[in-house]
């Protein structure tokens, strides 16, 4: 891939070898499909917004597109403020079926939220543009939840770097394929956007405690279906998506999970 763009393929020393391998990712999509430097810098920016109204995010501050460009650069095209932060963190679900949620008291079945389809996929060695295991798990929950990424209204995306939520919003049928950026860019996957994307502040800001990390995307989904989110509260949210990935095979997870879940 560093051949055809054009770029060498250099782990360093000083970051992970996961944000060398994000960074040529992006580095292909921008030689592809025109994706700009900028669009990653305004995805990152949201995040950070989003992420100052969440009190459970890592880092709370905002940022501007600018300020994400001229951060710390880590491993072209990614910045510091585009990749996510080393932390520690928690989270826990309580699942039951729906009989046994039948028994409880209405005070907690009216808060219940319904997992309506799952869908997991295992990663190769792929073409360079063969899509990602990310479009096979999101394929199978759609089937399985008898719903399209046109019902979705609010979606947390594993962006280890900010360049990934550009990349998932493809993968998730969400934009065409290469027209991630620009839909990023609109400020379509922001507040009051056809699709907000990662209301939580994203593993950018949130945080990326590996372990937690998807059970937290499925808390905050659940927290906006509830309509508890306060500031950054997704207008009339009902169904929402969230999709998880780890490890690495070649360029890309070695296993990813999308998950829909649905008000009610």
């Amino acid at each position: 891939m560093g051949e055809m763009v054009g770029s060498k393929f250099a782990p360093g020393d000083d970051r992970t070898i996961f944000m060398d391998t994000y960074a040529m990712q992006a580095k292909w999509h921008m030689w592809k499909h025109g994706t700009t430097q900028q669009q990653i810098a305004v995805g990152a920016a949201k995040n950070h917004n989003y992420g100052a109204l969440n009190d459970k995010a890592q880092y709370r501050f905002q940022m501007t597109p600018q300020a994400v460009l001229e951060d710390r650069p880590v491993s072209y095209p990614l910045t510091r403020a585009m990749c996510a932060p080393i932390g520690d963190g928690v989270a826990a679900a309580l699942l039951c079926s729906k009989e046994y949620l039948e028994k409880l008291p209405a005070s907690v079945r009216e808060r219940a939220v319904r997992i309506a389809g799952v869908g997991f996929s295992g990663g190769k060695y792929r073409k360079l543009d063969e899509p990602g295991l990310s479009r096979a798990a999101a394929d199978k929950a759609y089937k399985m939840a008898g719903l399209g990424p046109q019902d979705i209204d609010v979606a947390e995306v594993h962006d280890a770097t900010s360049f990934c939520e550009i990349y998932q919003c493809e993968m998730l049928r969400f934009c065409p394929e290469g027209e991630g950026g620009k839909v990023v860019e609109s400020g379509a996957t922001g507040p009051d956007g056809k699709l907000p994307v990662n209301t939580s502040g994203g593993l950018v800001s949130k945080g990326h405690p590996v372990g937690a990390t998807g059970l937290s995307m499925l808390a905050e989904l659940t927290t906006q279906l509830r309509g508890e989110a306060g500031a950054r509260q997704v207008k009339g949210a009902e169904i929402a998506l969230a999709e998880n990935g780890g490890g690495v095979i070649g360029m890309e997870e070695a296993v990813t999970a999308v998950v829909i879940l649905q008000r009610g």
